[in-house]
């Protein structure tokens, strides 16, 4: 016996996503209480950003990655979020 997620034609990798959405936005929620500040820094993009501000870049850069991916690859997305993991790494880095 399962959880029925008819009402919306929802997948198990589509809760999934949400579901690690969800967990992101509550690690930072929880990292900005225990340091507070966003530890605002300049970046490569020559204007200041926070964790959030970082975490909404890669969430963003992620969702084109895969996207791309899909256009021009198929739809084996595996690698793509190999990508999109190196390409977050990077921006929480050097943005």
């Amino acid at each position: 016996m399962g959880i029925d997620m008819s009402w919306m034609a929802w997948t198990w990798p589509t809760a999934t996503f949400f579901i690690v959405i969800a967990l992101l936005i509550f690690s930072m929620g929880v990292w900005e209480y225990v340091s507070p500040g966003g530890n605002p820094r300049v970046g490569v993009l020559r204007f200041e950003t926070t964790r959030g501000d970082r975490l909404f870049i890669s969430l963003l850069g992620s969702a084109f990655i895969h996207l791309a991916w899909l256009g021009l690859v198929g739809p084996g997305l595996w690698w793509a979020l190999a990508l999109s993991v190196v390409y977050a790494i990077l921006v929480f880095r050097y943005v």
